[in-house]
């Protein structure tokens, strides 16, 4: 992607472009300029800019998220209140939304700008000091995920007139840092824009990262809050329409070549579909690919759903809260096909994973450093255009795996499939359900129009091990920083890029332990101020569960994992603490539906899915037994145990911990 080329309808995948020339500049003719506020400018650029890929054109900034306080209420606040008013319903008119909790703003724009396959984003502006810190875990998550978010924090005064100001971070040694520098590592481009002239090239390499589909993540422009009041001629140029062509960049002729080698020679190549399937739109050219070669398809937290789970080359999520099937296949693999994976610890079993001695991997990833991974053949190129270029050339070359691989591993999906029925099985309507009862209720209602979206505790690895995704986009679980406290505001993101106010809205749903509902409930009040048809289903269980059993197998005993009073001794061992999520989802603004049986909870479910308004259903859950519990862990996880060590539990984990970590290996 390059600004500096002019478009034309002949060429919809060209660079950034004016939509008119400037004047002439001479003393006779001058350039003509706009006099605004620095806030104003960039406001009005933003909602100028656009991406363009594959033809499609839509706003790149199309609403801007905002908590006011003294460092951009003047400011930004002020801008918004132009571009929101005096736009009056225009192409150029910045949308404001109104949010509770910085942290919380940032999640919704990343679920709306994963919803919208990296192509449109939404602006977050705070005030300094809290406001800005608060943005910071946000930040991590939408670059950890390469999730394009544009971070507008207020700054301290770039004049100084007033120092240290409120909330201020002094720092003895250096007079130019505060409290935004923390967002430096978090982001994948930050500028602190000290003169209003700066904002120029700062705002156009902003959109560049961004659009970029390699270098895409948190992007900061921190904003000095006298620089945003201040006024300057800008060029009439600076504010003409732009397009961002979002390249696909086509694999290197010998990259390709040694590719489709490696692919010739394998017996038992595994494709690994990540992330980058769906940030492609590859998932129609990964099922052509397959059908003509019939490798079978593993996918990731982030990839699940690059085929459906009727597929029949599908076999489902790998490592550690893998099935059975796909990672069985993992240890076998001669050739192992990575496609948009960053190969995480919890997708390799933290390198114990891919086990035959002589096992290859080759990786399709459009940037060269997730490509070099596990020392892997790399195939730097877009997901979809590397795909389309494997399968050309291999079409002519008569390459499909052994019959007899595809026999074994569609009977194995099979068998995993009846694991996943027992998980799900009801046998006992009037009981209280447990986790994967919920999950197997809520797979028999939805369609493929559905969108679950999940972050962290014990669901991730239910999900990933069970779950039937019906689309490309159904399954939206961010496991990338498994951030508690996602799901709900992420949930108000997906619903914004869905046209959740429109009558055809889809059914969008933010599955939440009673430990993640306690970190970050406060978006409820958004969703019920924008009347968005959430659908909140909190499952309490009291307390961590997921660490809680994770606790218990490296021999910490669950400490402090429960929810519950302390007993006699201090400990935390004692009844339930008498929390009622419900009451206080209800006292946010949602209507709640209470479950206390398998049948309560049918009927709540489907109750919630056809309400127009923010619904939530609340269920407690009942410890998992061996019938309807979900199937433990097929692959391992590193999670250092104490070396020494007096409490017996500790000691057999640390043995066991000295068994796994004997397979563990470097793929050099």
């Amino acid at each position: 992607m390059s600004p500096t080329s002019p478009a034309s309808p002949a060429s919809p995948a060209s660079p950034a472009r004016s939509a008119s020339p400037a004047s002439p500049e001479s003393p006779k003719n001058p350039a003509p300029t706009r006099r605004l506020t620095t806030a104003q400018a960039l406001v009005a650029f933003l909602a100028r800019q656009y991406t363009e890929r594959d033809g499609r054109r839509q706003r790149l900034i199309s609403a801007t998220w905002g908590i006011f306080g003294h460092g951009n209420v003047a400011g930004i606040g002020q801008a918004l209140v132009e571009a929101g008013h005096g736009g009056n319903g225009t192409a150029h008119r910045m949308p404001y939304l109104q949010g509770r909790n910085e942290q919380a703003m940032v999640h919704a724009a990343v679920g709306y700008a994963r919803q919208s396959g990296r192509l449109s984003a939404h602006a977050v502006t705070t005030s300094i000091g809290p406001g800005a810190t608060n943005l910071v875990t946000g930040a991590a998550l939408a670059t950890i995920n390469r999730l394009p978010v544009l971070l507008l924090p207020g700054d301290t005064f770039a004049t100084r007139p007033a120092d240290p100001v409120l909330q201020q971070l002094e720092v003895p040694y250096a007079g130019d840092v505060s409290v935004n520098d923390c967002l430096r590592p978090v982001s994948r481009y930050f500028d602190r824009i000290t003169r209003p002239e700066a904002l120029i090239p700062a705002a156009l390499q902003a959109m560049r990262v961004l659009a970029d589909p390699a270098e895409t993540g948190a992007v900061t422009l921190a904003l000095p809050q006298d620089v945003q009041a201040e006024a300057y001629d800008w060029p009439e140029e600076f504010f003409a329409e732009r397009d961002w062509h979002v390249r696909r960049p086509a694999p290197d002729t010998y990259e390709l070549e040694t590719a489709v080698r490696a692919i010739r020679s394998a017996r038992r190549p595994l494709i690994v579909a990540g992330g980058g399937v769906r940030h492609s739109a590859a998932e129609e050219t990964l099922a052509a690919f397959t059908a003509a070669t019939r490798i079978p398809v593993a996918s990731t937290q982030a990839g699940k759903g690059a085929l459906r789970h009727d597929h029949p080359a599908d076999v489902g999520g790998i490592g550690h809260t893998g099935t059975a099937t796909a990672d069985e296949l993992a240890r076998t693999a001669d050739l192992v096909i990575g496609i948009g994976t960053r190969f995480s610890d919890f997708t390799t079993a933290s390198g114990t994973l891919f086990a035959d001695p002589a096992v290859r991997f080759l990786h399709l990833n459009i940037t060269a450093f997730d490509a070099h991974k596990l020392a892997a053949l790399p195939l730097v190129a877009d997901a979809r255009a590397g795909l389309e270029a494997l399968t050309a050339a291999l079409a002519g070359r008569g390459y499909r795996v052994d019959p007899a691989y595809e026999t074994e591993y569609t009977g194995a999906k099979e068998a995993w499939e009846e694991r996943v029925e027992a998980s799900f099985a009801t046998p006992d309507p009037t009981a209280r359900p447990t986790q994967t009862q919920v999950l197997g209720l809520l797979d028999d209602l939805v369609t493929e129009e559905d969108i679950l979206i999940n972050a962290a505790g014990s669901l991730p690895g239910d999900l990933h091990k069970l779950w039937r995704t019906r689309s490309r986009d159904q399954y939206h679980v961010e496991y990338g920083y498994s951030c508690m406290g996602y799901e709900i505001p992420a949930a108000i993101g997906v619903l914004l890029a869905t046209g959740a106010r429109s009558r055809e809205h889809r059914p969008v749903w933010a599955l939440v332990g009673d430990g993640t509902y306690l970190m970050n409930p406060t978006e409820i009040v958004t969703a019920v101020q924008e009347n968005l048809p959430l659908k909140l289903l909190i499952l309490q269980n009291h307390g961590y569960a997921s660490i809680g059993g994770l606790s218990a197998s490296v021999g910490a005993e669950g400490f402090g994992t429960a929810y519950r009073h302390r007993d006699a001794d201090g400990g935390f061992t004692g009844p339930p603490l008498p929390v009622d999520l419900a009451a206080n989802a209800a006292s946010l603004g949602l209507r709640v539906l209470r479950a206390a049986t398998v049948d309560d909870l049918r009927k709540a479910l489907s109750e919630a899915r056809d309400a127009e308004g923010p619904t939530c259903v609340y269920v407690e859950t009942e410890t998992p037994d061996t019938v309807s519990g979900p199937p433990p862990a097929q692959a391992w996880w590193d999670v250092p145990v104490a070396e020494t060590a007096s409490r017996m539990a500790a000691v057999k984990a640390r043995e066991e911990y000295d068994r796994q970590v004997a397979a563990r290996r470097r793929h050099l």
